[in-house]
């Protein structure tokens, strides 16, 4: 049974920075994505690293936002500078599209 477990999520003020970690129970050679669900809407997909570390972002995230990955650790990261309070949600790291993780919630407001 694979685990992921995010962390590092809380509450922000706009402007601020968060770095969310997931530690993966194993190797993590696979396509490592982080999704986002707000209150009352759909989760939506925010950024992808693949095993050769090419990365791809939603667009409302481009520049604010930076996912990395150590593959010694098993752990991806997530990187949120420039926070607004539409990036409230929890975030949830997804591995090879098949395993997910638990949530961690960030909260952007004054």
């Amino acid at each position: 049974q694979v685990q992921l477990v995010e962390s590092g999520g809380g509450l922000v003020q706009p402007g601020g920075s968060l770095r969310l970690s997931c530690e993966v129970s194993r190797n993590i050679y696979d396509v490592m994505r982080w999704y986002r669900q707000a209150p009352g809407k759909e989760r939506e997909w925010v950024a992808t690293i693949t095993s050769a570390g090419a990365t791809n972002y939603l667009d409302s995230v481009k520049g604010r936002f930076t996912i990395s990955r150590d593959n010694v650790k098993n752990t991806i990261y997530l990187q949120m500078n420039g926070l607004k309070p539409e990036d409230t949600a929890v975030y949830y790291c997804n591995m090879g599209s098949t395993f997910w993780g638990q949530g961690t919630q960030v909260t952007v407001s004054s």
